[in-house]
């Protein structure tokens, strides 16, 4: 199994609408996928169709009540699941600060599904916390969107100076640009400095499309929906470009 977070200290970023069209993707390669919505707003959960209002939440799994693979709900999508958000969510750190060995509680939430999945993917909240800890934890890859501006970049920074002061392995750090509007001079100039600088950098962008947009409407994934879109063609570029950095030896 390989876990694989969207995480950004910042909102906005493309963070949701990128977790479920790659676990989309990753779920029509043929290896069953789980998707997590832990950000208390339910997106993921949202544009995946899945029903609102169920009885357990990430605070029973995180308390052990319930195993993580039991509560995941289908989706209209083969082999692809997701454990939906709730608002009460927005509580996961109090439950995560009362258990024990607070920084390995979500490693330990996922030990049941290791067998049972190929890939589970985080939608992580923007911001720092435990939880945020324990996910820079459990991951095995943490893919942090950025729109190509300074304070979307110095967040990374940010991000970057915790895994080293924690002693964390960086490498596991994977940025790519989101949001991208390759007109802009600033767009442009911000992408070409920091990929010369940080090496782990995606090759592939999404740029800011009218088809990633109109999710919220369609509650579709662009890459299941217009696979040969843009978007859609955008979205399975990346994806391997991830494949192949988190299966490399």
């Amino acid at each position: 199994m390989t876990t694989i977070a969207l995480y950004s200290l910042k909102g906005g970023v493309g963070k949701t609408t990128t977790a479920v069209n790659l676990a989309c993707l990753a779920a029509a390669d043929g290896g069953r996928t789980l998707l997590w919505d832990l950000d208390p707003q339910g997106a993921a959960g949202f544009y995946l169709r899945a029903p609102p209002g169920r009885k357990h939440g990430g605070q029973k799994v995180i308390d052990g009540k319930v195993e993580l693979g039991r509560v995941a709900e289908s989706t209209p999508y083969p082999l692809l699941e997701v454990l939906p958000s709730r608002f009460s969510n927005r509580k996961l750190d109090e439950h995560i600060a009362s258990q024990r060995k607070t920084r390995t509680v979500l490693r330990r939430v996922l030990r049941p599904v290791q067998e049972t999945h190929r890939w589970v993917f985080l939608d992580c909240p923007s911001g720092a916390s435990r939880l945020a800890e324990n996910i820079f934890d459990a991951a095995d890859a943490i893919l942090v969107p950025l729109i190509p501006t300074p304070l979307s970049v110095r967040s990374f920074e940010e991000i970057a100076v915790f895994f080293a002061r924690k002693k964390l392995d960086r490498s596991r750090l994977i940025p790519f640009f989101s949001m991208v509007e390759t007109r802009k001079r600033l767009h442009r100039e911000t992408m070409e400095l920091f990929s010369a600088r940080e090496s782990n950098t995606c090759r592939c962008i999404i740029r800011a499309m009218s088809d990633i947009e109109r999710m919220g409407v369609t509650r579709r994934p662009c890459a299941h929906f217009r696979p040969r879109s843009e978007a859609g063609l955008a979205y399975r570029a990346l994806w391997n470009e991830i494949r192949s950095k988190v299966e490399a030896p």
